[in-house]
């Protein structure tokens, strides 16, 4: 598979990865050997950019990857984020730079690595200037424990305070056929600073596949079943949407979540989507779409079908409820 260089600062990643959070919360239950075997199964198909934070199931899916990667480690560009804390009482943000230092520790204990790639602040906490934030992940890059900062989710004016701060590689945000508001500025101003993208959901939580024809596919304590998009009368537009996307996969023969994939790698070479999945032959799928060709009055196409707006009922993101001020 190829590569792509996100940011400015020679961080080289393939050019999809594999999102690893399913694995641990949020898509229901979840087989750990054969999500070991998805991860290995990605690197074998050269889907090395590996996607986890501490807060995906309170650190287990960190220790998952740690088992995973025993003996890969130098096969794979290792990503993971701090900064949304779970724990009983609910999800709040901790962007202090205790905890950024705290969390690194912790995170390069459960992955069993003595460094990581591209160290996340997984949201902006309002109660701590990025700056103090991002100053104590600059740290971690002299103390040589992490290589690459990105941020997950920021508005524009944190991009320009943190990538003043220092030099952001990436930025991690929603962004797919049907989640595409990040065009009207955020991309933008990512791109003028030289920041890369890294599209988490670009399979638009499942939906994208077109294999999710009912919301009774999902398991009882799957998150989507709140989500108002997989709700309803807006499930049922939703699934026409879909269709007329599969309608041209199957023009291009090809799956529909390969054709969204391949839109996806289409917008630039500084975009890398990081679909999740907990399946090996899933991890398959995905990984053909870096051979799909869409031309340009395919994407033209797919432009008019999935405009800004057209998709019913608002996105539910992850990370929605996370609070400020109390601290781990």
């Amino acid at each position: 598979m190829e590569t792509r260089t996100l940011g400015g600062t020679g961080l080289s990643v393939s050019a999809l990865g594999l999102g690893c959070m399913g694995m641990s919360q949020a898509y229901g239950p979840a087989d750990e050997t054969e999500s070991i075997g998805t991860i290995q199964r990605a690197i074998a198909l050269g889907v090395t950019f590996i996607d986890t934070a501490i807060s995906y199931g309170r650190g287990h899916n960190e220790r998952l990857v740690g088992r995973a990667l025993a003996g890969r480690r130098d096969a794979v560009t290792l990503a993971t984020k701090f900064g949304i804390v779970r724990s009983e009482d609910g999800v709040h943000l901790d962007g202090s730079p205790e905890n950024a230092q705290a969390s690194c520790e912790s995170s390069l204990r459960h992955l069993g690595v003595e460094q990581i790639d591209l160290y996340y602040l997984h949201r902006v906490d309002p109660e701590v200037p990025v700056e103090e934030s991002v100053g104590a992940m600059a740290e971690l890059v002299t103390a040589g424990k992490v290589r690459h900062l990105g941020l997950s989710e920021a508005n524009v004016d944190s991009l320009r305070r943190a990538a003043a701060t220092h030099s952001i590689s990436a930025l991690q945000t929603e962004w797919s056929l049907w989640s595409r508001d990040i065009e009207a500025e955020i991309l933008p101003a990512a791109r003028a600073l030289g920041i890369g993208i890294v599209a988490y959901g670009p399979l638009g939580q499942g939906f994208l596949t077109g294999q999710v024809r009912s919301p009774e596919d999902f398991a009882p304590d799957d998150f989507r079943h709140n989500n108002p998009r997989f709700q309803g009368e807006n499930f049922e537009r939703n699934l026409e949407l879909v269709d007329e996307v599969g309608r041209l996969a199957a023009e291009k023969n090809a799956t529909t979540g390969q054709v969204a994939l391949a839109w996806l790698l289409a917008q630039g070479d500084d975009v890398v989507p990081i679909p999740g999945t907990k399946h090996p032959a899933r991890v398959e799928q995905n990984a053909a779409a870096a051979d799909v060709h869409l031309t340009t009055e395919d994407l033209e196409r797919l432009d008019v079908m999935s405009p800004r707006g057209r998709w019913a009922g608002e996105p539910r993101t992850f990370g929605a409820g996370a609070t400020s001020p109390r601290r781990a």
